[in-house]
């Protein structure tokens, strides 16, 4: 098999990647590992950022994202049994966020590739990146029993941390920055409808909690929890109840309870893969960079790298300079560490780390304090949630 751009993984990165090819004129062919029913069921990220709702929209691929997906206008941050709303609107020019589902987003990529895009294989596992460093990389793959290669004049990994993209670049260039943090997130979905309509981040002496949802009538929630704990070890009833004591308040709102359908633990870390190029060899993703999901930062930095690679191919197409493509780790790296920042900033501001001394304690709270009383430092939040410019 041969064509211009091989792309490995169907997650949102890649499935869009090919969407933002197919409008240019360029061909591809995308390679997932799973099948499909297994992509369209993966539950991840689910906060978009204005601009990746915009580039959706503007690949074709946000109509029913505007129709079910739910705008919201701001988040509440919650600490020593307070509210405090950001109105990002107010805050940013007009920028806001959509809820809508990782899931329902591959959805929706995926009936468009297959309706009149290029090949999307599914149970196509990428065993190798091949000679990544000259024109000519090849991506060596085993799908229907059998192994073959897919020849390519540039291959994008999409393919996450655990990928083969990563892999193919050389160790000597390479520098890898990260930290991993000693708690984690108990996230659950609960058919019961969100107890209130946006967002909402709670700092509470017993840990972190995010109230969250997935549509009117699925909530997402979630929990600080010590770094390897094991779901299963939480009852119902326990998570309800832990729930309730981190989002009090002092007036009458009250969590509502439900069904948990579905409970699972997140590990915490930040990382970053420098240089996200090598030769004909693109990283996006997270096969270059982890963020923290206290900023909801992932799938949004994923959209900016392809959006980044498709510009700058469309260019190279169209002026014959590879410039961008030159450029195009440095670009997204300017990017990737503004989100790395901010999910950094959100996370120490409002989880409670193993051993916290008072003073770190009463550091958090005048953060919080300055968020909620400085229209500058509110700001600044606002327009780091509802993204930074693509490139």
């Amino acid at each position: 098999m041969r064509t211009t751009v091989g792309i490995i993984g169907a997650g949102p990165a890649g499935l869009l990647l090919a969407r933002l090819l197919h409008n240019a004129g360029i061909d591809a062919v995308v390679l997932e590992s799973r099948d499909r029913s297994y992509v369209e069921r993966r539950q991840r990220a689910g906060i978009l950022e204005q601009g990746t709702a915009d580039v959706l929209r503007a690949a074709g691929a946000g109509e029913r994202m505007d129709r079910e997906g739910l705008r919201h206008d701001g988040i509440e941050l919650r600490f020593d049994r307070r509210r405090h709303r950001v109105d990002f609107p107010a805050l940013t020019g007009g920028r806001s966020v959509m809820v809508y589902a990782q899931t329902e987003v591959c959805k929706d990529l995926i009936a468009l590739q297959l309706q009149d895009g290029g090949p999307l294989l599914f149970e196509a596992e990428a065993l190798a990146v091949e000679d990544a460093g000259t024109d000519a990389p090849r991506i060596r793959f085993r799908h229907e029993g059998r192994e073959d290669v897919l020849e390519c004049a540039y291959v994008v990994g999409c393919d996450g941390f655990w990928g083969v993209a990563r892999k193919a670049i050389p160790a000597g260039p390479a520098q890898v920055f990260e930290r991993t943090y000693p708690f984690g997130w108990l996230g659950i979905l609960a058919d019961v409808p969100p107890s209130h309509d946006e967002l909402v981040y709670a700092r509470h002496d017993r840990g972190f909690a995010l109230l969250s949802m997935r549509s009117p009538s699925v909530s997402r929630l979630y929990l600080q929890v010590p770094d390897g704990t094991d779901a299963g070890t939480w009852s119902d009833e326990e998570i309800w109840d832990e729930l309730e004591r981190r989002f009090e308040t002092d007036d009458d709102w009250r969590l509502e309870r439900g069904p948990i359908t579905q409970k699972s633990v997140t590990p915490m870390r930040s990382y970053v893969h420098e240089p996200m190029r090598h030769g004909r060899l693109f990283l996006a993703g997270d096969a270059a960079h982890i963020v923290p999901p206290t900023g909801a930062k992932g799938l949004n930095l994923a959209v900016g790298d392809v959006v980044t690679f498709a510009r700058a191919l469309t260019h190279r197409q169209e002026t014959g300079s590879p410039e961008l493509l030159d450029a195009y780790s440095a670009t997204c790296l300017r990017r990737v560490w503004q989100a790395e920042r901010f999910s950094y900033d959100m996370t120490t501001l409002l989880h409670t780390a193993p051993g916290a001394t008072a003073f770190e304690e009463r550091l958090q709270l005048a953060r919080l304090e300055r968020i909620a009383s400085s229209r500058a430092a509110e700001t600044d939040l606002a327009e780091a949630y509802t993204g930074f410019p693509f490139g």
